[in-house]
């Protein structure tokens, strides 16, 4: 699953990358670049960046940016949840997800 996950990363990143940069090894992320890439509006991702719930993307979007900001926005939408909360639920869920693969390097779980 770590393998499947990681090439999925991967692919994503690669994705990303050829989508919304002419040069991926130096594509800057402006504010249009990112709502576009995390289908959100400026005053959104302004609002978490400033109370410092979401770090800026820039100089490059990279997937767990994106899954960071894609489990906020289901968070706060399906839930009606505070944006603290979903950025909580977030952290949790990317702990969770290093756990896995920590427990998976040593021969743990499926």
């Amino acid at each position: 699953m770590t393998t499947r996950r990681s090439e999925a990363e991967r692919l994503m990143q690669t994705m990303i990358d050829e989508t919304f940069f002419a040069d991926p090894t130096a594509g800057q992320a402006d504010v249009d670049t990112l709502c576009r890439v995390a289908a959100v509006t400026p005053d959104w991702l302004r609002a978490r960046i400033d109370a410092g719930l979401l770090a800026p993307a820039a100089p490059r979007i990279d997937v767990a940016w994106l899954q960071r900001v894609r489990c906020m926005v289901r968070v706060e939408s399906d839930f009606d949840a505070v944006p603290e909360l979903a950025a909580l639920v977030a952290d949790l869920e990317d702990e969770i997800h290093h756990l896995r693969r920590r427990l998976q390097r040593v021969g743990v779980g499926h």
